[in-house]
């Protein structure tokens, strides 16, 4: 029965060498296998063409491959696409493939939906279902990978877990992929290319930390006042700037790397000259990156986009204090496939 076989994305090569070697099998197969699922992921067993038939339908008989499969894609006017992938129990989350003129990033989820309530994004509104398992994770990259090529001619050139979901309160499932990805046994990709953004788990981020991780590390803050931030986020009431920064600090003197935070703007929220100098504050205990975002409309109309004054204000006050900034602009709005947008709804 399907429910008694296991999802052989948990085994190790060693794993699966001994399962083939007790069945009859030649210990040089599990290599061959290991390759079709993580250097060439393919979505069944079938596809693993140098294999026996027999030994595809033993494998088949014994496993199940928790892979995605494109449900529908949707193509916005500036290029960007937005996936819906099935999963395999029939539920669906979203990922969106961002192109550029010479590169690509696949913005992937990590959970089917979310449970921490932030106000302004569709996702919180939804609940949380489930974690998603090592290979539904992995495979979002390895569509949006196929696609980058098949539709623009370019290579996956970086990955940001920035899609449905909290990757920290994923973390096992979330680090297994991201170590395949960077792996030479897998898609061999550099974790300086791979960046995680979470909203900000002082624990979860000492582990990290502990963990040595090689990717990078993006805090959604969006405001570096308490309250404000306990209004919209509401994640702060059980998680405080303080703790945060200590954590920040933490992570910064184990790793080496840079902080980033991502900062959308809103209206009249926390787009005032004085909500910058307590961002700009905030961001003097370790070195970061500032990543100043445009906001995205949801269902919920209490947020708006700060205006164009507003907003050139914010920056130019925060790059006067000598930070790095960068802008984001909105990228597939028109198809919800934007920052803040993905929630499993379709268009």
């Amino acid at each position: 029965m399907l429910d008694q076989k296991k999802d052989i994305l948990l085994l190790s090569i060693e794993e699966i060498k001994d399962f083939l070697v007790e069945n009859g099998e030649k210990a040089f197969r599990a290599k061959q296998v290991y390759e079709w699922l993580w250097k060439k992921p393919v979505t069944n067993f079938q596809e693993m063409t140098n294999l026996s038939k027999d030994l595809r339908k033993l494998l088949d008989d014994n496993f199940i491959m928790q892979a995605v499969t494109v449900d529908e894609t949707q193509i916005s006017k500036d290029k960007t696409i937005k996936l819906v992938f099935k999963l395999t129990d029939g539920l669906k989350v979203e990922g969106v493939l961002i192109p550029t003129e010479d590169r690509s990033t696949a913005c992937i989820s990590s959970q089917v939906g979310c449970n921490l309530g932030c106000e302004f994004c569709a996702t919180g509104k939804m609940g949380f279902r489930r974690n998603l398992s090592v290979g539904e994770i992995y495979y979002q990259i390895a569509e949006i990978m196929k696609l980058a090529m098949d539709k623009y001619n370019l290579p996956l050139t970086n990955i940001v877990l920035m899609g449905m979901g909290e990757p920290l309160l994923n973390y096992d499932n979330v680090l297994k992929a991201m170590e395949m990805v960077s792996s030479e046994e897998g898609l061999a990709m550099s974790p300086q290319r791979i960046t995680l953004s979470t909203v900000g788990l002082p624990r979860m981020i000492k582990k990290l930390a502990d963990d040595k991780v090689r990717f990078n590390l993006a805090i959604s803050l969006h405001s570096a006042n308490e309250k404000k931030r306990s209004e919209f986020m509401p994640v702060n009431q059980r998680n405080s700037l303080a703790d945060l920064r200590e954590a920040l600090i933490y992570f910064n003197e184990k790793t080496g790397q840079r902080i980033t935070f991502e900062y959308l703007l809103l209206d009249g929220i926390n787009d005032s000259l004085n909500d910058a100098k307590e961002f700009a504050e905030y961001c003097k205990s370790f070195p970061v990156k500032i990543n100043i975002i445009e906001y995205n409309s949801i269902s919920d109309k209490r947020f708006k986009r700060s205006s164009n004054d507003k907003f050139n204000d914010f920056v130019t006050f925060m790059k006067a204090r000598n930070l790095v900034v960068n802008i984001r602009r909105s990228r597939g709005q028109d198809i919800d496939a934007a920052c803040g947008q993905l929630a499993g709804r379709k268009k």
